[in-house]
Formats: C-alpha cells, structure tokens, sequence
C-alpha cells in the first residue's frame, strides 16, 4: 500500500547506515520486494548506501543474490560498474572475491562490465582477487572473455 502512494520518497536512507528500502530488500535477498520497488518509475537503482557507497548491484553480486541481479540489470539506467568507497571494489571484484559463478557469469554476459577494473585498497583486479582466494571456476570464467587481462599486476604485491 505504501509504493501505491505518490508522497512517498523510496530513495531515502535510514539514519543508522544509510539503507534505502531498495538496499534493505537487496540485503535481506528478497527478489519480490526488489522487483515491486523497481516497479516504481522514481527508484533510484544506483544509490548507494551512505556508509561504504556500496550500490543495491554491489551488494546482490557481493552476496550472490541472482535473481536479485537479473531485477536489477534489467533496469535501463543500471551502473554495473560503480565501485564503492570502501575498498573501490565493483559488483564483479565482488562476485568474484567471493565465488559467485552465477552472479560473475551475469555481469561478464554485459558488454558494459569492464573485467579489468582493479579496487582501490591494493589494485587487485576481479581475476586477482578470484585467484587469490581459489575460486577456480570464477578464475576461468573471467578467461573466458576475450578483454579480461592476465597480465595486470596489482598495486601492493605486483
């Protein structure tokens, strides 16, 4: 009842860690609420939290919230690759730090999601990081796409 009013702001955060509604029901992975929320043409599908600038995307993809993903890159106006504040980190470093095939297949089908963008804490790019913590399968996924490059070094360790 409350997303069938038109006074109703949905973009606004929570004064405790800057969630917006759309954030809260990508963390609690709830695919409907997501979708209802995305039904409404004054959702902002970009705002990042307050706290680390972590985008609804980023943290489905963190998580491996699928379905959530597909919502969301559905959305004509997505950045699927706006890295947050944190760390610098996108939805792909994020899928793939993490070990999350099907969240790391969805984002490298875009022609828009670059492979190569490295994070901002030691410049370790989706690869690295998948390499780093063993997950095979990601690591080969990245390979798979043509513009993924083995070579990049990271800032810290080279």
């Amino acid at each position: 009842m409350l997303l069938e009013r038109s006074d109703l702001n949905p973009n606004i955060p929570d004064i405790l860690d800057g969630l917006t509604p759309l954030l809260l029901a990508v963390k609690d992975e709830d695919e409907y609420v997501v979708r209802m929320l995305l039904r409404r043409n004054d959702i902002k599908p970009n705002t990042p939290d307050t706290l680390y600038s972590q985008t609804p995307l980023s943290l489905a993809a963190e998580n491996g919230c699928e379905g959530v993903m597909m919502a969301l890159l559905e959305k004509d106006d997505i950045s699927p690759d706006a890295p947050d504040i944190r760390y610098g980190r996108t939805p792909l470093s994020w899928a793939a730090w993490n070990g999350h095939q099907g969240a790391v297949r969805l984002l490298l089908e875009r022609g828009d999601v670059n492979p190569n963008a490295p994070d901002t804490l030691y410049g370790q790019t989706p690869l690295s990081l998948a390499a780093e913590k063993g997950h095979d399968k990601v690591v080969g996924l990245l390979l798979e796409r043509s513009d993924t490059d083995p070579s990049t070094a990271d800032d810290e360790y080279g």
